[in-house]
């Protein structure tokens, strides 16, 4: 999928926010989204504040996230595997011993509140 395409796709869709990450990295996940036929786009900054490091959302289609979730977990197990931090062929835990998972944005492994995380505020549910 094209860049053009998806922001075809994602005219008049709805669209939620599935990650919030520096824009290197924002393009780096749309980039693989596309690749895998998931339309994706890079918002505006998240926080204007002066104070926040500047920051941005990739935007995907709500029935998308978990395709997303998937992409960024994958990243996560290569980066994990790459540093030697699991050994070749051993794959970490998807789903912590408490059953929550991690928000995509920033990691944190908490309860929702109301559906969304407790640390960055990332609209989940």
């Amino acid at each position: 999928m094209t860049p053009h395409q998806a922001e075809k796709a994602l005219a008049d869709a709805e669209v939620v926010p599935c990650a919030e990450m520096q824009l290197p990295e924002a393009r780096k996940l749309v980039e693989a989204c596309l690749a895998e036929g998931v339309p994706a786009l890079v918002h505006r900054e998240a926080c204007g504040k002066p104070s926040c490091s500047p920051k941005f959302q990739v935007l995907v289609r709500p029935e998308d996230v978990p395709r997303v979730a998937g992409l960024l977990q994958q990243r996560w197990v290569d980066s994990l595997q790459r540093e030697g931090l699991v050994p070749e062929g051993q794959v970490p835990r998807a789903i912590p011993e408490d059953g929550e998972l991690p928000c995509p944005a920033c990691g944190t492994a908490a309860p929702l509140v109301e559906g969304a995380c407790s640390d960055c505020g990332l609209q989940l549910e």
